[in-house]
């Protein structure tokens, strides 16, 4: 009896049941908590350490770092929704331009990058980061996936919503003080992406030399001054991109 208790306990906490459960919660919107969503969405921007710490409580009532509820992916993808229409107005594009689009960012900006940074820093964070390499301490892939979309959040709403206010009249325009507001934005949103992922990662008690993710940021600040060096605007880059890519 014990015995048999304990294996089902066991298969229970498997990555597959977890997963199930999460896709089986994603059908049911009844049972998502959507305040909570919210809740951790507004910390994102100006406390992201208290969502990690919310992390650190599932993993002690539930025995899993990752979300076992999807509402904050829902709530992601309305953000995604409703920004790309609004970038799509902004340059301009057509309905079914807007629908392209759309679909390009949701399922290749979001989904498909996210998979590989997602996928990349498990592997990077299980081989090299952990501090003894057991099987009771592993980063789960949910995990990392969770962390990506947390720091995906805040780069999501700087450019493509509150850029969108200065796209047509400021940015895009040839002057300095384009490509300057543009290229300071996209540090703003790559510098917290980095910044909330060191975060995610910090968080985990088993985890070593997590600094190291804060490396990104010199590389990032010597990317920006030669961009500005050399006139280069990013914003302009990204919009030829996606109208290219609806076409």
């Amino acid at each position: 009896g014990i015995g048999a208790r304990s294996g089902r306990d066991a298969a229970r906490h498997t990555a597959g049941a977890k997963r199930s459960k999460y896709l089986r919660r994603l059908l049911r919107l009844r049972h998502m908590d959507f305040e909570f969503a919210l809740w951790q969405m507004l910390y994102l921007f100006t406390s992201p350490q208290r969502v990690y710490r919310n992390f650190h409580y599932r993993k002690q009532t539930k025995d899993q770092w990752a979300r076992d509820d999807p509402a904050f992916l829902v709530l992601l993808s309305v953000w995604l929704c409703v920004s790309t229409i609004g970038f799509g107005f902004v340059l301009d594009m057509g309905f079914f331009e807007t629908i392209k689009l759309l679909l390009w960012v949701v399922f290749i900006d979001c989904v498909g990058v996210g998979l590989l940074i997602a996928t990349l820093m498990w592997f990077i964070s299980n081989k090299y980061l952990v501090k003894q390499q057991n099987r009771d301490y592993d980063v789960e892939w949910g995990y990392a996936f969770d962390v990506h979309l947390n720091a995906f959040y805040p780069l999501l709403v700087i450019l493509h919503f509150i850029q969108l206010f200065f796209i047509n009249y400021v940015i895009v325009s040839d002057s300095v003080i384009g490509y300057f507001v543009g290229n300071t934005l996209w540090l703003i949103a790559i510098g917290y992406y980095i910044y909330v992922t060191f975060l995610g990662y910090s968080a985990l008690p088993f985890l070593k030399n997590t600094a190291v993710l804060l490396y990104p940021f010199a590389l990032l600040i010597v990317l920006y001054l030669i961009s500005l060096a050399l006139g280069w605007n990013f914003t302009k880059m990204l919009c030829s991109f996606y109208k290219y890519r609806v076409k």
